[in-house]
């Protein structure tokens, strides 16, 4: 299997399995004298394969740069995404015209890259930089590569950006991003108080190596469409850790869209992945699901008592991995 991020805790083999067998009582820091810039740039696509395209050259060109230790490289901290339908609640929100943020009508999806650059870089500096990237004779910079990483894309023109030091651009962004779980979550309590008090957030979590993230993607639009399911789609895509949010209209969509997250795990699995990839595993009758059709009642059962063993009174991070004791 690849090795992904997975929230599991297979207490087997994981000495610390999501605290839930160890507690890290005293930790050594190495202090960064000098903390990085950050730009955070907004970048819109038509096409979600070009969408993923331009994720694999900024993932393959942050490598580079991190096993050169080359200051001139592209310094790629995160990449998220939201999908179609994330866009088309920002709009129905008005969350894009509260926060600025122009969203062209045809983008069918949009990422959201913080890129690191050398501490001295202002805004001015970085402005300028920006300014000049079309030009030959640019300076050989982080952002310059990164500006032309998007021309590569056909995308430079369409980027909102917050450049070093403009805290204001850069919470209007990250606002942006914030509005997607808020508004699916602003509906799932509309819909529990209108429709049906048992309806619930139905969502997941779940992970696969990168190049697999186009794959999982389509399973995801396809389970949906099959279901007839309202869904919304965001997550970490540098990590191609994805998470799937059902948009509940009554109580049957509820249980379609556990019955999909229940498929959505057995194709992660497939992909060599982890449907368990963050938190709350002990606390989600879905995500307990997952965790039984991972390991089987067997393999729980020895968990359980490798966890007992270890911790009998159950005191650390009770309820994190299993329901009950």
């Amino acid at each position: 299997m690849a090795t992904c991020s997975t929230s599991s805790g297979d207490a087997r083999v994981r000495k610390t399995a999501g605290s839930t067998l160890g507690v890290v009582t005293s930790v050594t820091l190495r202090v960064q004298h000098a903390r990085r810039a950050e730009c955070l740039a907004f970048v819109p696509f038509d096409e979600r394969g070009a969408a993923l395209r331009f994720v694999a050259t900024l993932r393959d060109q942050a490598r580079a740069a991190w096993e050169s230790a080359n200051e001139r490289g592209i310094d790629i901290a995160a990449i998220e995404h939201m999908d179609a339908r994330c866009l088309a609640l920002l709009r129905e929100d008005g969350a894009d015209r509260a926060h600025g943020v122009a969203i062209p009508p045809e983008a069918s999806i949009a990422l959201l890259v913080t890129l690191e650059l050398p501490p001295a870089i202002g805004a001015a500096q970085a402005f300028d930089e920006i300014g000049r990237a079309r030009d030959r004779n640019a300076p050989d910079s982080p952002l310059v590569r990164f500006c032309r990483v998007l021309e590569a894309a056909g995308v430079l023109d369409r980027v909102e950006i917050a450049v070093p030091g403009d805290t204001v651009r850069r919470q209007q962004l990250l606002a942006l991003r914030e509005a997607v779980p808020s508004g699916v979550n602003a509906r799932v309590g509309r819909a529990k108080q209108s429709i049906d008090r048992r309806i619930e957030k139905t969502a997941a979590d779940m992970i696969v190596p990168f190049e697999h993230v186009g794959e999982l993607m389509a399973i995801y639009d396809e389970q949906f469409r099959r279901r007839g399911l309202d869904a919304a789609v965001w997550g970490h895509i540098s990590d191609g850790n994805l998470h799937p949010n059902v948009i509940p209209r009554s109580l049957a969509d509820v249980e379609s869209g556990r019955d999909a997250i229940r498929e959505f795990g057995r194709a992660v699995r497939r992909l060599g992945g982890s449907p368990l990839a963050e938190h709350g595993v002990g606390r989600n009758p879905t995500k307990q699901a997952l965790l039984r059709d991972m390991y089987g009642e067997e393999g729980i059962d020895e968990m359980r008592a490798v966890k007992r063993a270890i911790d009998p009174e159950w005191k650390m991070s009770p309820g994190v991995l299993f329901a009950s004791t």
